[in-house]
């Protein structure tokens, strides 16, 4: 079956390269290029890169969505394809440490019904402490045959958010001071979703890994009860998904991912907006 949410250095280093696939989703909001530029200064062996705004996002349409929208499944899956992802090859995502893009890459792929798909707990930087080895060329791996499947995780818009019952759970993963409204460095409003409760992305770690399965239940407790169900929302669709692995890890039921998230919810100055700490 394969890893299918987290992986340590040991086990890649321990699988058979010719069914296994790394892929470097090292990023920087704000700067388009830095992944790019990390990767080429030295990545892991045999790793494919790739890039936030160009393959793991779509085309943005102003005014509508937001800054990372989901692209299109048959454009991702022949990304897949083309470098050497197969439906039977064990992806390995990793981006600088603490799996906050990564997580996207994850994600994306259980969207395309991908299960053998896991993130480097640690990220290059665990690589790095391990004494692992580093490179700067790059690869040209043979391409694959990639067939999109049933998805394995599920997504929300915004209207289904407005008219959502009372199960229905919704988790923001920004930081505390962008999800009270406090600051907004990046969206040109400031606030979160009424009814969201503030869960941050990076409280699923523990001195840059994840926490243990047993604690990230912990975690997650007040928003899983019953059959409540999960949606998990950020600023544009990226760390929500650092969440919905966490859930994934602890072993709770698969959470939802509004994929438009903050970004595209205030395209519509008829969504209400809230601030403060109540949710």
């Amino acid at each position: 079956m394969g890893f299918e949410t987290l992986i340590s250095v040991a086990d890649v280093a321990a699988l058979a390269r010719s069914r296994l696939r790394i892929v470097d989703c090292r990023a920087a909001l704000g700067d388009p290029d830095a992944g790019r530029r990390a990767f080429d200064a030295g990545h892991i062996p045999g790793a494919v890169h790739a890039d936030l705004e160009r393959t793991l996002s779509g085309p943005v349409v102003p005014g509508v969505t937001g800054r990372h929208p989901l692209p299109q499944r048959t454009v991702l899956a022949d990304w897949f394809a083309a470098n050497g992802i197969g439906n039977e090859t064990q992806v390995v995502a990793y981006d600088a440490d603490n799996g906050a893009f990564a997580a996207r890459l994850w994600w994306l792929a259980r969207w395309l019904g991908h299960r053998a798909v896991a993130v480097l707990d640690g990220g290059i930087a665990a690589w790095q402490s391990a004494g692992a080895p580093i490179e700067r060329a790059g690869v040209a791996p043979p391409a694959a045959r990639f067939e999109i499947r049933p998805a394995l995780t599920r997504t929300i818009d915004a209207d289904a958010i407005l008219r959502r019952s009372a199960n229905v759970r919704l988790v923001d993963a920004r930081a505390r001071p962008r999800y009270r409204g406090d600051e907004e460095p990046i969206d040109r409003v400031a606030g979160h979703i009424p009814g969201a409760v503030n869960l941050p992305f990076d409280g699923n770690l523990r001195d840059g890994r994840f926490a243990a399965p047993a604690a990230l239940a912990r975690r997650f407790a007040s928003v899983c009860e019953g059959d409540a169900e999960v949606v998990c929302y950020c600023g544009s669709g990226v760390t929500a998904c650092h969440d919905l692995l966490a859930l994934r890890h602890a072993g709770l039921p698969e959470g939802i991912l509004y994929a438009g998230s903050w970004s595209e919810w205030i395209q519509d100055p008829s969504r209400p907006i809230a601030r403060g700490d109540a949710p």
